[in-house]
């Protein structure tokens, strides 16, 4: 099981500026080693609870939530990650555990059995919160992401883009699943995550950029098109 816990603050910022400042920290900044030209494909599908508690948690800007899904960079993958994010206050905290493609169907079909047969005790954490509060599939997102590192106090800075959607199709693992943009695509969110405090230098970097900080969820994102018709 792999555990973080930062800082994380989201701005939104033009495609115009995010090509501008993509060339300029690629050269101050240590490149993500997943990083092409056009960076990398993230495809996360996001349970949530029978009356949609997370999602009323975040619009409602709770302090205390939290989000599960199961997340995969390439559909051709044969694994997965089940991954929990928790906010805490100003810092949020992200678990994850790598699964099968296996295990992962099982999930997407709500078979949280399986988590019992892991020895990791976060694993039997994740299936006592899905099996209690009635966790099911609600969304998948895929975006692709440009990320920058700074190893000193594990610093990350992502452009994130293209951000898709669907919630009438669960199969994570789909080459060709048919996704929606839901989001201007003539924006990019950028995220800046970090322990502790930025180095002088990449605070002077991010203030080079033309930016409005926002509270943006794409699992929320995600979950807009169709939860007006729900409730």
């Amino acid at each position: 099981m792999r555990k973080v816990l930062r800082e994380e603050k989201k701005y939104l910022i033009t495609y115009r500026n995010y090509l501008s400042s993509d060339h300029y920290f690629g050269k101050v900044l240590h490149p993500d080693s997943h990083n092409k030209k056009d960076g990398y494909l993230i495809r996360s599908l996001y349970f949530d609870t029978l009356y949609d508690d997370d999602f009323y948690n975040k619009i409602d800007g709770l302090e205390t939530r939290r989000k599960i899904r199961l997340r995969i960079y390439d559909p051709e993958d044969d694994f997965a990650y089940l991954e929990m994010k928790q906010k805490q206050g100003n810092y949020q905290q992200k678990r994850s555990l790598k699964v099968s493609k296996e295990e992962a169907e099982r999930l997407i079909k709500k078979d949280y059995q399986v988590l019992l047969e892991k020895e990791e005790p976060f694993a039997l954490e994740v299936y006592t919160i899905m099996s209690k509060y009635h966790y099911v599939p609600k969304t998948i997102n895929q975006y692709r992401r440009k990320a920058y590192i700074v190893n000193e106090n594990s610093t990350r800075i992502t452009f994130d883009s293209d951000i898709r959607a669907t919630e009438t199709s669960f199969d994570l693992f789909d080459k060709n699943l048919l996704l929606n943009p839901v989001f201007d695509q003539n924006h990019v969110v950028l995220e800046v995550k970090y322990n502790g405090f930025l180095l002088s230098y990449v605070k002077d970097l991010i203030r080079t950029i033309d930016r409005i900080q926002t509270p943006i969820s794409k699992y929320c994102l995600g979950r807009m098109n169709t939860i007006k018709y729900i409730y």
